[in-house]
């Protein structure tokens, strides 16, 4: 994926401290909650689905990333994955969620040593990713934007930019954007990896960097009260020399394609009848973000 982000009534009051705060208190309560449901299955398709629906809970990954999936500051986890996350499992037969946080990075480590049963971080859906999990159809789409000084005093409004400006740049951990960054020429070995957007925003206010690439949900969302920091206007990223549009979605381990099959089935009626836009729009996505991608064009076949 790329960063993430919050919508303003989430958004207000949450700082970094507590929001980290309340990854940890859930963190020993997503690893050690509920019993392992989510055992290797012999079965073709896999038979998690039915494990889940007979403990009731399924676990969720989740990176403390807002909008998409983190633990708000009264203890709550919520963002636009846990929430869709709550009405399709719900669907499906499964009532109640569980949040398991850990770090981006870890996510996908995560799913396949079965600390979780699923990732719901929105996550982009790559194919290097692919090779190692199955994705559902992607649930929004995104473009990129990035945190800079006020007034964007080095005129950086994509990644050429900051590679002839030769600009400080600072992206999150496991991030999209860093692939987007050297691709255009930035020496990956100098970029600053930080854990999330917070920290992004907080690299470029004290002029540690001039730019912090991300989401633009993510970035619009989390300048809203900075005195000393901006978002830049959304772009297109290129791949391959060609403009590319990146989907986040739900990962599951790949022996479970039924789970991943009876996922789909209900996100294709949520976005039929426009009940997936009403879930993520408390959470600032807009009609923009809605997406018809799937994600076997994502993952390259």
């Amino acid at each position: 994926m790329a960063p993430p982000l919050e919508h303003g009534e989430h958004i207000s009051g949450t700082t970094r401290r507590s929001l980290l705060a309340g990854v940890a208190a859930l963190g020993a309560l997503g690893a050690a909650g509920c019993s392992r449901v989510a055992t290797a299955s012999t079965t073709s398709g896999g038979e998690l689905l039915d494990r889940l629906r007979a403990a009731g809970v399924v676990r969720l990954g989740i990176a403390g990333e807002i909008p998409f999936g983190y633990i708000d500051k009264n203890g709550d986890l919520t963002g636009e994955a846990p929430e869709l996350a709550r009405v399709i499992f719900k669907r499906l037969g499964v009532d109640k969620v569980q949040p398991v946080p850990t770090e981006f990075g870890s996510l996908i480590p995560g799913l396949n040593s079965q600390q979780f049963d699923v990732v719901a971080a929105g996550m982009y859906v790559t194919p290097e990713r692919c090779e190692q999990v199955i994705f559902a159809d992607p649930d929004y789409q995104m473009l990129d934007s990035f945190i800079v000084r006020k007034g964007n005093p080095k005129g950086l409004h994509n990644y050429k930019d900051v590679v002839a400006k030769k600009a400080k740049f600072a992206t999150g951990t496991g991030y999209a954007e860093i692939g987007y960054a050297v691709e255009a020429g930035y020496k990956e070995s100098d970029i600053l990896i930080v854990p999330d957007q917070v920290a992004g925003l907080n690299a470029v206010e004290a002029g540690r960097v001039d730019v912090f690439a991300g989401t633009a949900l993510t970035t619009r969302e989390v300048v809203k009260k900075s005195a000393k920091a901006e978002a830049t206007k959304a772009f297109t990223p290129t791949v391959g020399g060609k403009p590319h549009v990146d989907g986040g979605a739900f990962a599951f381990r790949r022996t479970e394609t039924n789970l991943r099959d009876a996922f789909n089935a209900e996100l294709r009626k949520l976005k039929k009848s426009g009940e997936l836009f009403r879930v993520l729009k408390p959470f600032g996505f807009t009609q923009a973000e809605m997406t018809d991608l799937t994600a076997k064009e994502l993952c390259g076949g």
